[in-house]
């Protein structure tokens, strides 16, 4: 935190979360209040919202690799920022419809692939492989408050003036980030080009680098499992909660308050809990503990069981972050820097390749059987998810390993690992 340079990124991360946390609440509730729309249409623009990992999830990669990732950032940030613009200015003019939100979810989607891909490549470079954990759990840690700010600011500022309205702070919050990874004063080499550049066998290489080794292709394999129904679960949790449980806007955002409490929990405690149960069975034990609790949604009525069931939910996000800083931070360590794009594109392809399904199926599930059979089958399938970590490897790994992946990148024809 001494550094100015990871300040700055520390501090854009903060605003950029924030704008993304409203979005998380205010996008679905301009749909479900400002439009009326019924639980599939809800479930689509989940899907929208997602479906650009699957439509540039693999080439994103190899094109970040290309570039310098800060100037990646800053240009997503303030794409996503105009884009975001435009929907108060629809619904000022009176023309915002359902479809209208499709197609800023899946721009701002895409872009966010691009953001998200350059970020998580970027960390490496700024505070050197050592610090990878520590970083991790800062920027976790600062993603956590804004879990906990931007819906318990969104809620109410939604009650106020509306969601869509409300959308113009989430423009605001990307644009800021934007200037404040511009300010970064630390400059990355530019990539050295590729002698005969083609995206197909870049993406290849990827691709290869990350499935030929048995724990990272486990861990996305129970990332994707986790998604595809936590994203399943979500869709029909704002539902559920303003059409069965009557809550207002103030009161789901304090409920998805709770869970950014959860989040930075985890991401204050990651370090500590991996140090003494071990990296490797961190991964598995967190959902198979955590992931239970989200059965208490479904169980709740309008009362104190409410409550509870946040709590709940506090905890699965808990567990979540745990893993999360753990694998990131593995996967990032042991993938060498030519590669750090392809590796992060690959593994969000994969495993955030089930989100638009997810939201597809919540949707569909939602008009079919309900919300609460819904919440119902979401929290099954994401207690399935720890099964893949568990029979892999990692399983009794204490200790992730570092030197494994270099040595599959030496085997790529024509790569070499980094001196």
């Amino acid at each position: 935190m001494r550094d100015p340079d990871f300040g700055r990124l520390f501090a854009a991360t903060a605003l950029g979360q924030l704008g993304d946390r409203i979005i998380f609440l205010a996008l679905p509730l301009v749909a479900i209040l400002a439009l009326n729309v019924d639980e599939f249409q809800v479930g689509a623009l989940t899907a929208m919202t997602a479906a650009g990992s699957l439509l540039v999830g693999l080439p994103a990669g190899a094109w970040v690799d290309r570039m310098r990732k800060r100037s990646v950032m800053i240009t997503t940030d303030f794409a996503r920022a105009l884009v975001l613009l435009t929907i108060p200015a629809a619904w000022w003019a009176d023309i915002l419809t359902i479809w209208w939100l499709y197609v800023v979810a899946l721009i701002h989607g895409v872009l966010t692939v691009f953001f998200d891909v350059a970020y998580v490549s970027y960390l490496p470079h700024l505070v050197g492989r050592d610090n990878l954990v520590e970083g991790n759990s800062k920027l976790s840690a600062i993603r956590s408050v804004t879990s906990i700010s931007g819906p318990a600011a969104g809620g109410p500022l939604i009650g106020l003036v509306g969601a869509p309205v409300t959308l113009l702070a989430s423009s605001a919050g990307l644009a800021m980030s934007g200037l404040l990874a511009a300010s970064i004063r630390k400059r990355e080499e530019k990539p050295e080009p590729h002698e005969n550049p083609r995206l197909g066998r870049e993406v290849k290489e990827g691709l290869k680098f990350v499935l030929k080794h048995p724990t990272l292709r486990a861990i996305m394999m129970g990332d994707a499992i986790f998604n595809l129904f936590l994203v399943m679960y979500q869709t029909m949790l704002l539902v559920f909660l303003e059409r069965e449980i009557g809550l207002e806007s103030f009161g789901i955002g304090l409920i998805l308050s709770g869970m950014g409490c959860g989040a930075l929990a985890g991401a204050l405690l990651a370090s500590k809990i991996s140090k003494r149960i071990g990296q490797g069975p961190v991964i598995w034990l967190a959902p198979l503990v955590t992931c239970p609790l989200a059965a208490l949604m479904p169980l709740a009525h309008p009362g104190w069981s409410v409550a509870v069931a946040a709590i709940g939910l506090a905890a699965l996000s808990l567990g979540g972050v745990v893993r999360f800083v753990t694998q990131s931070s593995f996967q990032q360590a042991l993938t060498p820097d030519q590669l750090l794009g392809r590796m992060n594109a690959t593994a969000r392809f994969v495993s955030w390749g089930g989100i638009p399904l997810g939201g597809f199926l919540g949707g569909a599930l939602g008009s079919m059987f309900g919300a609460t059979t819904t919440l119902w089958i979401g929290t099954v399938g994401m207690m399935m998810s720890m099964l893949p970590n568990f029979l892999s490897p990692l399983r009794r790994m204490r200790d992730l390993p570092q030197g494994e992946g270099l040595e599959l990148v030496r085997n790529h024809d024509g790569m070499k690992s980094p001196e």
